[in-house]
């Protein structure tokens, strides 16, 4: 409040106030004390930042589940690479696990909570412990990982999840000499994936038919931490050791813009594109203070803000919702998770809270938009990892109407994909197809991988679909075999009764 406790009409023609107008230090402002000051002079930076910005997401309530509604009994994977570790859609939530001779993953359904058996069956077709995990965004039974076996494989999960061990990819896909750390599908384009490997390579895949179409592979001169998709999909965004930010094209195989030293630590960085085409950056200093920074793409040698944080020295992981603008940061080896709109005024990146439990967190899985509760609010869901469990934690927005909430819920990209992958690998370009949330997004089809070359995710599924009523009718068979021979036998039965009451008869007589 000002100075004087007013209302805001007498508050301009108040002389007295006018007067005090030097001697405010300390007070916040009302709107049209700060219109009509007749010294601008006065506005300190520090009195302007005491003036509380309005957000609607400043009041976000976060919660962690109950515990019959977490996964338990869970050896979450102690690989020290700085993956989240957990990758969720609608349908499943996949976690990387520990396993002995080899990689695996456990592929869930959203509703199998409580205590996972430890013989539930495993994605086991790695020889190397399994370093990334990520869904298909146009296909919910369809996930990519990576391992440190120098391949990536792409894996068909059944409809209700897995009955048995899933040891045979649909499709694996050669070409790094190292481990590979990253994959990332690409968002709007069908069967298109990228993947990142210690032998500082970036390799383009068309997933449908097996081949790498795109290698970047003397961009990186050392290894790279993170790599982002834009939001059509035209450009890379990617942080190195080298502490490089890098925004790529990767059909032109071309570096459209760099910054050196975009934070100055030694620790790892990451770097995610924005909805409106700037790059938001999370590292440590020279002092080993955790940062984050915003910058322009086009003009990469100041950033536009950055902000120092804590002291503590584990990797941020950022997590961010185009629909809303809003970035959540994560930790490793936290307890909380911050987060952060983005806006074009200043200090363009507004802190509004943080959510913190007991536990710190080995990695976290987020729900994408169409997965979330409409109904109550939902602006997002975090699946937190622990040592020996994966907790949800749900972040919502209080309203009092039950009206679906436009503001909350602008249209979101759906499972569409814009464009095949022919098509992006020849140089168009396609924003996401969006869909709206007001009555909860349901799948009305069955969404099958194609391209226009034979496909490899069609036709081995589509092979165990059809060996399904093959293995009924045999079982049929069987049966009506079985009760034919029963049948058979209790007719002789009957014939052997009938002579041997024919035979007692005759003996009585």
């Amino acid at each position: 409040m000002c100075l004087k406790t007013h209302r805001a009409p007498a508050c301009i023609n108040n002389s007295d106030h006018s007067q005090n107008l030097g001697a405010t230090t300390g007070h916040l402002w009302c709107n049209i004390c700060l219109q009509n000051a007749q010294n601008p002079d006065i506005l300190s930076a520090d009195m302007m930042r005491r003036v509380v910005r309005q957000s609607k997401f400043r009041h976000v309530f976060g919660q962690a589940v109950r515990n019959d509604q977490c996964y338990d009994d869970i050896r979450v994977s102690r690989v020290t690479w700085d993956s989240s570790f957990c990758a969720v859609n609608p349908k499943f939530v996949a976690i990387i696990i520990e396993a002995s001779g080899g990689g695996a993953f456990l592929v869930l359904p959203l509703q199998k909570t409580g205590r996972i058996d430890k013989a539930y069956p495993t994605v086991c077709g790695h020889t190397g412990p399994v370093l990334d995990i990520e869904w298909c965004p146009h296909n919910d039974h369809v996930i990519a990982s990576s391992s440190e076996d120098c391949t990536v494989m792409v894996w068909q999960i059944p409809e209700n999840g897995l009955e048995s061990p899933l040891s045979e990819p649909v499709v694996v896909l050669e070409g790094h000499s190292k481990r590979v750390g990253i994959v990332s599908w690409h968002p709007t384009a069908r069967n298109v994936l990228l993947s990142a490997g210690c032998d500082n390579q970036i390799i383009i895949w068309n997933v449908g038919t097996g081949e790498a179409m795109i290698n970047l592979e003397d961009m990186h001169p050392d290894v790279i931490f993170s790599v982002s998709w834009s939001r059509n999909g035209s450009l890379l965004c990617t942080a190195c050791k080298d502490k490089k930010v890098r925004v790529i094209d990767p059909r032109k195989k071309k570096i459209v813009a760099e910054k050196d030293k975009a934070h100055e630590g030694a620790r790892p960085m990451r770097a995610i594109f924005l909805a409106d085409g700037n790059i938001f950056t999370t590292g440590f200093s020279r002092m080993s203070e955790r940062q984050l920074a915003l910058w322009k793409t086009d003009s990469m040698d100041e950033p536009i803000c950055v902000q120092e944080m804590d002291t503590s020295n584990g990797v941020l992981l950022p997590f961010y919702d185009p629909d809303t603008n809003i970035v959540y940061l994560c930790g490793k080896g936290d307890s909380s998770i911050r987060y952060f709109e983005i806006t074009d005024e200043a200090p363009f990146v507004h802190y509004l809270n943080t959510f913190s439990t007991k536990e710190p967190q080995r990695g976290m899985g987020y729900m994408p938009k169409r997965g979330l509760d409409v109904n109550k609010c939902e602006i997002a869901r975090f699946y937190k990892l622990h040592e020996r469990k994966c907790e949800p934690i749900i972040m919502t927005v209080p309203r009092k109407s039950d009206l679906f909430q436009d503001d909350l819920y602008p249209d979101t990209a759906g499972p569409d994909p814009s464009l095949e992958a022919e098509e992006w690998f020849a140089g168009k370009n396609g924003g996401p197809i969006l869909i709206s949330l007001k009555d909860g997004y349901v799948s009305t089809k069955n969404r099958d991988l194609k391209v226009v070359k034979t496909n490899v995710l069609e036709s081995k599924p589509a092979t165990k679909v059809e060996n399904v009523p093959t293995k009924m009718e045999d079982k049929l068979e069987e049966v009506l075999r079985e009760f034919k021979s029963l049948r058979d036998r209790v007719i002789l039965q009957d014939r052997r009764i009938a002579r041997l009451e024919e035979q007692v008869a005759k003996v009585a007589m």
